[in-house]
């Protein structure tokens, strides 16, 4: 089938020239001092809620390099998920959720995160874009797609799509992007929607991509 979108270029491109900036912690294949899995997944994606990813990982580690299962947070007081995850945005509410979801897990799911989306959405505080990180990167799971806002504005920009919601974007890339790429999209167009294809005034002068973007909605560029 003619690939009419140039998915495989674009990707092509992106992994090449993302290759030397650090991918985003839950995006990562290995974690350093903390061991990967669908909880500690989970719990880093709900501490970088608005919230830069530097600090993010640091509280990530300072966490769950010891408390690493549902069973081992909920030893923990409120107060000292706070001390552990401070200054991750909104801290005080996260720490009350992060406990909340342990005792969750521990007594509607036997202590393990759900495989299953709908049952990830009804976990309180999980929206469609944590649960599809966890279905991606703690389950390694295809069909899925974490839409941000990066991964939202870019295909829209490209002209891949047109539309006006991260939901609606996320169901109409499903139909178009192929699942072999559905693994390595959130974390690609996030680190370059950070970097190169940025909100306002993007790079376009330096950006890989010019020769596959029809630039839609795209005013003031560099």
């Amino acid at each position: 089938m003619q690939d009419t979108y140039h998915f495989h270029e674009i990707f092509s491109i992106l992994r090449q020239t993302m290759n030397n900036i650090q991918m985003p912690l839950v995006s990562r294949k290995k974690w350093d001092n903390i061991q990967k899995t669908p909880f500690t997944v989970l719990i880093s994606c709900l501490l970088s809620l608005r919230t830069k990813e530097k600090i993010t990982e640091q509280a990530s580690l300072r966490l769950l390099k010891e408390y690493d299962t549902p069973e081992k947070i909920i030893q923990l007081s409120e107060s000292t998920i706070q001390h552990y995850i401070y200054p991750v945005g909104f801290y005080k509410t996260k720490a009350k959720r992060i406990k909340d979801i342990a005792q969750t897990l521990i007594i509607d799911h036997g202590g393990k995160v759900p495989n299953d989306f709908q049952e990830l959405l009804s976990l309180k505080g999980v929206g469609r874009k944590t649960a599809n990180i966890v279905m991606v990167y703690g389950f390694h799971n295809a069909g899925y797609l974490p839409i941000d806002t990066h991964c939202h504005r870019i295909p829209n920009r490209l002209g891949w799509i047109r539309t006006k919601t991260p939901e609606e974007t996320e169901k109409k890339l499903l139909s178009i992007l192929p699942k072999q790429y559905h693994q390595d999209f959130n974390h690609l167009f996030v680190q370059f929607g950070q970097t190169i294809c940025t909100p306002i005034s993007p790079h376009c002068s330096i950006c890989p991509l010019t020769n596959h973007c029809q630039r839609i909605a795209v005013g003031t560029h560099r």
